[in-house]
């Protein structure tokens, strides 16, 4: 695979940042307004909070450690997303999705501890 160029970097960048202001313009047409009460929200909140101080890491200058070390936790808060998903939501494709999310997370989880194991980090 080639490497990306700076300009194919900054074009994937534009391209992310066009694409999340059009998911907010989006937001405000025909949806509802965001629910701090939805059944789910405690369990959400509790969830990305946990993520975010799991993966605020003191970093050691090794980057590729540190990557694996902030990876975990970030895999594992998606892990947490899916269950919420699974256990609060209905949609059947959103539901397969849940758990196609859990398992390759948990695959990926797994490889991530197996490589700093077997480094003794």
């Amino acid at each position: 695979m080639p490497r990306p160029t700076s300009i194919s970097l900054r074009a994937a960048f534009a391209l992310a940042l066009l694409a999340g202001a059009a998911q907010a313009q989006h937001a405000h047409h025909g949806h509802a307004a965001p629910a701090a009460d939805a059944p789910y929200a405690s369990a959400w909140d509790e969830s990305m909070a946990r993520m975010h101080d799991d993966m605020a890491i003191p970093l050691t200058g090794d980057a590729d450690a540190d990557f694996v070390r902030g990876m975990i936790p970030h895999h594992q808060g998606a892990i947490d997303m899916a269950r919420i998903a699974l256990e609060h939501g209905s949609d059947p494709e959103i539901r397969a999705l849940a758990e196609a999310v859990i398992a390759a997370q948990e695959a990926e989880i797994a490889q991530m501890k197996a490589w700093l194991a077997a480094r003794g980090l």
